[in-house]
């Protein structure tokens, strides 16, 4: 089976594999809805690290970074469900049933849900869809699903209505603090001045101003020097570390790396 595997194109998607797999998925646009049909799923961002397991279910919000790994537990594979909550959908739900955001979240952005009758039974309505080799289910189907799981959610869990529906443009963060947390995630330097409530030129003019030197030169310096330390001083493998800093591909990292230093970084 092709992992993941889009059900609904850009809908519903379901995960399978058999062997453990560490992905630096970057970054996160949509809220995400996901239930762990067997096996272990670790979300892990900046501030949270998640962890379930068989029959639990997690609500991921929007825009971030995050690492996941997945694992099968001795005994089963590793299946997910994965609905993605995107924001025109989450707006036409909004507009139908007269549904505002209060304020906006403060509360964590990944949030656990309670184990419930209601999702629970959701989920195991889904999983005939998501295992039939077909490709018969239909976009609209799809939607109508999606739309269940919202009000499923908003009735389980009131409280998750500033996540979901809160449209508001990402406000201002602090870049440096940012920067220093997230610089190992590979994604466009434009997914960055998104996620720090920036044009892409006031992103690199208050880049400039911060680190004295543009945001590309920056991030592969301080790529570079977290590597050094850690082959050097932590004694890792390269092969072990280049993926969770950023780097696309072994070749890649060893070729910055010789530049730099002067050596491959297998010494």
């Amino acid at each position: 089976m092709v992992n993941p595997t889009e059900i609904i194109p850009g809908v519903i998607f379901y995960s399978y594999l058999s062997s453990s797999r560490k992905e630096k998925v970057g970054f996160l646009k949509h809220n995400t809805l996901v239930f762990q049909v067997s096996g272990q799923f670790t979300l892990e961002t900046s501030s949270q690290k998640i962890s379930m397991k068989r029959g639990e279910m997690l609500l991921i919000g929007k825009n971030q970074l995050a690492q996941l790994t997945k694992t099968p537990l001795p005994g089963e594979d590793y299946e997910t469900i994965v609905i993605s909550l995107q924001e025109d959908v989450l707006r036409r739900i909004a507009l139908e049933d007269n549904i505002v955001a209060d304020q906006k979240n403060t509360g964590p952005a990944n949030v656990l849900i309670p184990a419930n009758a209601f999702l629970q039974g959701y989920f195991q309505s889904i999983i005939p869809y998501v295992r039939d080799q077909t490709g018969s289910v239909p976009k609209e189907l799809g939607i109508l699903k999606v739309n269940e799981a919202v009000k499923l959610l908003l009735h389980v869990m009131p409280e998750v209505k500033n996540m979901l529906f809160d449209f508001s443009i990402p406000y201002k963060v602090d870049l440096e603090g940012f920067m220093l947390t997230n610089y190992h995630f590979n994604i466009p330097v434009e997914k960055f001045a998104q996620l720090t409530g920036r044009s892409l030129s006031g992103f690199k003019r208050d880049f400039q101003q911060t680190f004295n030197m543009a945001p590309r030169q920056w991030l592969q310096e301080k790529r570079l020097s977290e590597a050094w330390y850690l082959i050097e001083k932590k004694k890792l493998r390269p092969s072990a570390i280049y993926l969770d800093l950023g780097f696309e591909s072994l070749s890649h990292f060893t070729h910055s790396f010789k530049k730099k230093f002067g050596k491959t970084p297998a010494g």
